[in-house]
C-alpha cells in the first residue's frame, strides 16, 4: 500500500497547524474544570508527581511543555464541544483502536 501524497492543501494545513498557538495552561484548566491533578496527568500522559510540579513554587517547579499545553487546550475544545461534532467524526477523533 503506497502512502497517500501531500497536496497544496494538506501542505498548508501542516504549515497552519505547526504554527498553532493552541493552548492552555494547567492553572487555567484547572479553574475552568472541576477536574484533579491526577485527571490533568492522565490528559498529558503525564505522572502526578510531574503535574504537581507544574503548580508548585520555587525551586521544585516545573513547567508543561508545548505539547502539554496543547493537550489541555484540545481536551478543552472537546469538553466545550462535543455534542456539537457529528458522531462520525467523534468516532474517528476519539477511537479505541489504533489507526494503520
Amino acid at each position: 500500500m503506497n502512502p497517500r501524497s501531500i497536496t497544496q492543501r494538506e501542505q498548508n494545513l501542516i504549515q497552519l497547524y505547526a504554527h498553532c498557538q493552541f493552548g492552555m495552561t494547567p492553572q487555567q484548566f484547572y479553574a475552568k474544570w472541576d477536574v484533579t491533578q491526577e485527571v490533568i496527568a492522565l490528559i498529558c500522559s503525564r505522572s502526578k508527581g510531574t503535574v504537581g510540579r507544574w503548580f508548585s513554587r520555587g525551586c521544585t517547579r516545573r513547567y508543561p511543555t508545548a505539547n502539554d499545553l496543547r493537550h489541555l487546550a484540545l481536551m478543552d475544545f472537546l469538553l466545550e464541544h462535543f455534542e456539537e461534532i457529528p458522531e462520525e467524526l467523534r468516532n474517528l477523533l476519539c477511537s479505541s483502536r489504533q489507526n494503520s
